[in-house]
């Protein structure tokens, strides 16, 4: 790159270096370790958003290292380096924030950001710049309508990722223009963080009506309405998490490629989402009746709960997880008006339970692989490993024992015309059980248990055989 006239980069933060929003980071990371800050952020907001920016920044831990930077910008910022120039990072965000980014990257002679009472965006950063490097003594690099004032007064505009018609007015006011693309989203990247692979799980709302053989057309319709509530809102509560993990998942090798943790998502749309797919849900479930709505409510609340803070209470987290699961149960109960047996929700209980403490302990067997004591995010430490298998065994088994007693119990007798064949379902569960536990510890499911078992060969095999089972219990 040629010297410019003008010696001095100016560059913006958010959208421009960054791929993401350092206030929205900033809040979901302190809202993620206090649910309070919603509500001392409304307070701090009445004093303005450089007073919010600050209390923000005080109250969340961002590491600056593994922010979602955009590569190709640091590449040319270091080539305007490598040429004799110098730069500057010049952002709205709170000046603690900028600070720890510009100690991290190395490659600002100067760092300018709010200081808790002046904002530095627009006008503001247009009058502060042109104070301090003179009209037309810097070129500037920006990504959004807020930076046009500032492009007025500088000596060269450069665009990142900007869209078509703020380029034409970058243009307009700026003789020295240059746009960058860096990079681009596709609407399969919003889908994607949806995680409609987990949509799987929702298909146990249909279970009451099959355990009760009511196959008609009508009762199927409401149970697939109970399914798109459930996968609307569940979706929802994934983006939350998402949101809520940023930090967790980008020092994971695997989750940092999530849409939100990688920046391929706004993540003021994750916010967005998140309202949007909730209400859409709690739309589905009020057109069901209100008893599954209070179901939903609850399923809801419990999940919130969840990500805020019982994922990091020991026990309780996959003891409400297991819940989660029978819930979905229950809420295809209510919408299909199949009466719950004792034996079903018992079942439920413990099997899930089983699958929560595997999926611990596959996240366990990670962090020890990977030289992690704890798992981020989580309460367990590495020594917990042995634990996890253990209750998932005896939970699994458990589960098993309430299969084979059900065998005997008079609803059996009159739903089946053999009910020694569900003996057959008892005995591959013990299998499939037993074999998951083993993937787990050898460290082969990086996969929720439910997603690695529709992938898996052996599982889908195991599972027609349940269903061969059970076939062959329903004929006389």
């Amino acid at each position: 790159m040629a010297l410019e006239k003008h010696e001095m980069l100016v560059v913006d933060l958010d959208g421009t270096l960054l791929r993401s929003d350092m206030l929205h980071e900033t809040f979901w990371s302190a809202f993620g370790s206090d649910w309070r800050i919603p509500f001392s952020a409304a307070t701090s907001l009445s004093a303005g958003r450089a007073a919010l920016k600050r209390r923000l920044a005080a109250a969340a831990h961002v590491d600056a290292a593994t922010l979602p930077y955009d590569p190709d910008v640091i590449s040319y910022i270091e080539a305007w380096r490598q040429t004799g120039g110098r730069t500057a990072l010049v952002t709205a965000s709170d000046q603690a924030v900028a600070e720890a980014v510009a100690g991290h990257l190395g490659i600002f002679d100067e760092v300018h950001g709010s200081d808790g009472s002046v904002n530095l965006k627009g006008d503001r950063k247009a009058g502060f710049l042109q104070k301090r490097f003179g009209a037309q003594g810097f070129a500037y690099m920006g990504d959004s309508a807020a930076d046009l004032p500032v492009w007025s007064q500088a000596a060269k505009a450069i665009t990142v990722n900007a869209p078509a018609a703020l380029r034409r007015k970058a243009g307009k006011i700026c003789d020295n223009v240059e746009h960058l693309t860096t990079t681009t989203t596709s609407p399969l990247t919003y889908g994607k963080a949806l995680r409609p692979h987990q949509w799987l799980k929702n298909t146990l709302v249909f279970l009451p009506m099959l355990a009760a053989h009511q196959l008609d057309a009508a009762t199927f319709l409401v149970a697939f309405l109970a399914f798109v509530s459930f996968s609307l809102i569940a979706s929802s509560v994934y983006v939350l998490n998402d949101l809520l993990d940023l930090a967790a998942d980008r020092a994971h090798p695997r989750k940092k490629n999530r849409p939100f943790a990688a920046g391929s998502i706004p993540i003021a749309h994750g916010t967005a989402m998140v309202f949007g797919l909730f209400l859409l849900g709690m739309l589905a479930a009020i057109l069901i009746g209100w008893h599954f709505l209070l179901v939903m409510i609850g399923y809801s609340l419990l999940t919130t709960a969840y990500s805020l803070h019982l994922k990091r209470r020991i026990v309780i987290d996959i003891c409400v997880l297991a819940g989660l699961y029978t819930i979905r149960i229950v809420a295809g109960g209510v919408a299909t008006e199949n009466t719950l047996s004792v034996w079903l929700l018992a079942f439920s209980i413990f099997f899930f339970l089983s699958l929560a403490a595997v999926k611990r302990q596959a996240e366990l067997v990670d962090s020890a692989r990977r030289g992690k004591l704890t798992t981020v995010g989580r309460g367990y430490h590495v020594d917990d490993l042995p634990m996890m298998p253990m209750i998932a065994i005896g939970a699994g088994y458990v589960a098993v024992l309430v299969m084979v007693l059900y065998t005997s119990s008079p609803a059996v007798v009159d739903r089946y015309a053999r009910p020694e064949a569900l003996w057959g379902v008892a005995a591959v569960l013990i299998y499939w059980i037993t074999r998951t536990v083993m993937v787990a510890h050898r460290g082969q499911m990086n996969d929720d248990p439910v997603i690695y078992a529709a992938k898996d060969r052996v599982s889908q095999l195991c599972l027609l055989l349940i269903l061969a089972c059970v076939a062959a219990g329903m004929v006389s």
